[in-house]
């Protein structure tokens, strides 16, 4: 959120571990209602290294990261360099356990990533829906263009946590003791 007025700023080990947290949700709510089988500890392990690559990049706002085709190809390029650069400052002896980590998901990930991705997503709704109701309208238009890609997304674990679980980041503490 770096081109935009922050009523509440945000740091990268705060984000990693909502996304760690919803990315663990998704899982549980995949395996429960909707008959999957993922692994909800390794979804959540995912999410807390999901932007790590942001530790030696810094985080590019959206907007540029998304302008054109070859900013994006560049940028991902640019992050893979920064994660194995991580990767070959570890022991030798480690190196491989963090590797799917640093690098992009290991053998049985794939399933996984996507329900990363809408943790992501949707941890960047809930950034958008605090701004809002600190009386920020900067996160209007990023709230709705987030909510988009979300639906685009087109998975009912998402589905179910915005229908169930999302109302309750628009209440404050005294509204959630009501409840």
């Amino acid at each position: 959120w770096g081109l935009m007025r922050n009523t509440r700023a945000e740091n990268l080990s705060e984000h990693s571990l909502e996304v760690a947290m919803l990315a663990h949700c998704l899982a549980v709510l995949r395996n429960r209602r909707f008959g999957g089988s993922a692994d909800a500890g390794r979804a959540a392990l995912l999410g807390l290294f999901h932007d790590t690559s942001e530790i030696v990049t810094g985080d590019l706002p959206t907007p540029v990261k998304y302008f054109s085709p070859e900013i994006r190809s560049a940028y991902k390029h640019v992050e893979l360099s920064a994660r194995r650069k991580m990767l070959s400052l570890l022991p030798d002896d480690l190196r491989l356990d963090y590797e799917p980590l640093l690098t992009g998901g290991g053998e049985g990930d794939a399933g996984l990533l996507p329900l990363v991705k809408a943790a992501d997503k949707l941890a960047a709704l809930i950034k958008c829906m605090e701004e809002e109701r600190l009386g920020n309208p900067e996160f209007t238009q990023a709230a709705a263009a987030t909510r988009r890609a979300l639906d685009e997304m087109d998975l009912p674990e998402v589905g179910c946590f915005i229908e169930e679980f999302l109302p309750a980041y628009a209440l404050t503490l005294d509204e959630l003791n009501q409840e």
